[in-house]
């Protein structure tokens, strides 16, 4: 019943050419071709009218998807004001080979900026990386991160100072124990990391003061990386929620998940109280089967068989 793959993230734009530019010519990506549909399962895997239509582009690598979708009609734009701690936050964390080629490039694009004055290197107990967290321009946090010899995934060593992929999509969460045992309990991720993040570097990296935030690392059961990551924030606390977010607001980013026996997940999940997005199991065509819900803070989740 596990939860085996993070198949892919999906960000949810308002304008998708001036999103795929973005990636394309800030992050220097390779962004596949826009494609058109309308598919009444899908829509109703994600909540949506029967009659929506998306819009979608993937930016691929060697071994995981971000996908960007814009839909018809839109829904809302990305909030005001936003902070990393906000309940709804939701970012990718992009892997550079070297991360002051990619900023100094990025840089050129002139982003909204979380992390004030370029990379910022992180204190040991955290793995002494260095990071940087930015928005696109419709609002999405994102984070450049760079791993030293001998931490985080062996693939992230090798390849061009570029970005070689994403490493984890992190969330913010109000409750740790509660999210905690909702992921590995129900969805049967595994701890593979915990840290607790303080001092003027993460108030650097987080745009925030006096942060102390608990850090952890969730992985599904056949792979480490892509993972899922919580962020805890014991101060300051952020935003919550103002509503449970539509798939088509900008601000709505999904995790996908292969899961094993996903009937038998489903059933599991009912009984444990979860909200579903979908009318339970849908199906999608070709034997395929999905559901959508929401974690314990309103995150949506899709689980493909």
């Amino acid at each position: 019943m596990p939860v085996t793959r993070l198949l892919r993230v999906v960000i949810t734009v308002a304008d998708l050419e001036c999103a795929t530019s973005f990636f394309r010519e800030g992050l220097g990506l390779e962004v596949g071709p826009a494609k058109s549909f309308r598919d009444a399962r899908w829509n109703a895997l994600l909540g949506l009218s029967a009659v929506t239509k998306m819009r979608t582009a993937d930016v691929s690598f060697a071994g995981e998807t971000l996908k960007l979708a814009a839909f018809d009609p839109a829904g809302s734009p990305y909030p005001r004001p936003r902070a990393s701690n906000d309940l709804w936050f939701e970012h990718v964390a992009l892997v550079a080979g070297d991360i002051g080629v990619v900023w100094s490039r990025l840089e050129q694009h002139a982003p909204e900026t979380v992390t004030a004055g370029g990379p910022v290197l992180l204190p040991p107990n955290t793995g002494s990386v260095t990071a940087f967290k930015f928005r696109d321009p419709e609002g999405h946090p994102l984070e450049l991160i760079s791993f030293p010899v001998g931490v985080g995934d062996t693939r992230w060593q090798r390849g061009d100072a570029g970005i070689r992929g994403f490493d984890h999509t992190a969330i913010v969460v109000s409750d740790l124990d509660r999210s905690l045992a909702f992921y590995t309990e129900l969805l049967g991720m595994r701890v593979g990391g915990h840290s607790l993040n303080q001092g003027p570097e993460q108030d650097h990296l987080d745009g925030l003061s006096g942060c102390l935030v608990d850090v952890v690392a969730l992985q599904p059961l056949n792979q480490p990386t892509p993972h899922v990551e919580l962020l805890h924030y014991r101060t300051p606390q952020g935003a919550p929620s103002r509503a449970p977010l539509c798939a088509n607001d900008v601000a709505s980013v999904r995790q996908v998940h292969q899961v094993d026996d996903l009937p038998m997940l489903v059933q599991r999940l009912n009984a444990a109280g979860t909200r579903f997005v979908s009318d339970g199991t849908i199906g999608l065509g070709e034997g395929r089967q999905g559901a959508a819900i929401r974690d314990p803070d309103g995150h949506m989740i899709v689980l493909l068989d």
